[in-house]
């Protein structure tokens, strides 16, 4: 660039035309100004670099705050459009604004938000811990540099002011939503007691048909335990005072009461349980239930599983 400086080139000047006395002579014409005049020279692709500029990159993304909230302005890939999000610090998260992003634009395939050193940040963090400070936005594999600007800190005084007031702004929207949470909780879990109960209903069918089974069984095998003892005793008595003399029989039933006892010592050892005839009777009838289930294709997993949930939504 060569810049020329210097005043016009002057007109050669005339002798002054006499005048008649006794006339005013106009004042002195004030002199030309100089001008500056510029001229570029040579090409331009190679003085670019000593040109500045104010404006923003039209791919650059900036965060600014107006009304106190933070504003991200960026370019969309698709449109080619800027764009500019409002943030909520305390309610939006690093997943909501990638969110809107993509809603925004269907052209944004994939976008993550990284730190500065390269590590991704979780979706579930606030926004307003993101913007404490610098991180990368990847947009479709194209990383951007975002610098956030520094906020001055607040006093304690006033934090503690702040951190009452989301309190009571909290209390206030619970107050007022309180009664509309109620009634959505309450259809919802209606909703989930009928459904529950709509599964439950023909299990249930199933599961009384073959409980009745299991317990006639049970009560059969209890009644033949019965019969057989009763046969044993009447035996014994038979052979005591008909057949034998007490001397002969009362090793056999010592014999007898012996084989008894180690019985119910292995059905401990087996079971894990002493032998009572309510935990016998309980042992048969699952027994038989659950033979009959897999017979009837009864799933017991499923239907406890319904029982539980039911239970919970009660």
């Amino acid at each position: 660039m060569m810049l020329l400086r210097g005043p016009w080139p002057r007109r050669p000047r005339l002798p002054p035309t006499p005048r008649p006395a006794g006339r005013v002579h106009p004042p002195p014409r004030t002199p030309t100004p100089q001008v500056l005049c510029v001229k570029l020279c040579g090409n331009l692709k190679y003085s670019q670099s000593h040109l500045y500029s104010t404006v923003v990159p039209p791919d650059e993304i900036t965060v600014n705050y107006r009304h106190g909230l933070p504003l991200i302005t960026l370019t969309l890939p698709s449109r080619k459009e800027r764009c500019q999000f409002v943030v909520k610090p305390m309610l939006s998260t690093v997943g909501s604004f990638l969110r809107d992003l993509q809603n925004e634009d269907k052209g944004v395939k994939t976008a993550a938000i990284l730190t500065a050193d390269g590590r991704e940040i979780p979706a579930t963090t606030l926004m307003e811990i993101l913007l404490m400070n610098d991180f990368k936005l990847v947009i479709n594999k194209i990383t951007y540099d975002v610098q956030c600007p520094k906020k001055e800190k607040l006093s304690m005084e006033h934090a503690t002011d702040m951190e009452n007031v989301k309190s009571l702004v909290h209390r206030l929207f619970t107050a007022l939503h309180l009664e509309e949470f109620q009634k959505k909780r309450e259809h919802h879990l209606l909703e989930k007691i009928d459904d529950l109960r709509g599964q439950l209903q023909p299990l249930e069918q199933i599961k009384a048909g073959i409980e009745a089974r299991s317990e006639a069984k049970t009560s059969g095998l209890l009644w033949a335990g019965l019969a057989l003892l009763s046969v044993q005793g009447g035996a014994l008595a038979w052979l005591t005072w008909w057949v034998y003399s007490w001397d002969i029989m009362e090793p056999v039933t010592y014999f007898i009461t012996f084989a008894n006892s180690m019985v119910f010592f292995a059905y401990f050892i087996v079971t894990r349980q002493d032998y009572t005839y309510s935990a016998v009777k309980s042992r048969q009838f699952l027994h038989f239930f659950h033979k009959k289930s897999k017979q009837q294709h009864f799933d017991v997993v499923q239907y406890n599983k319904l029982k539980e949930d039911l239970a919970k939504v009660l």
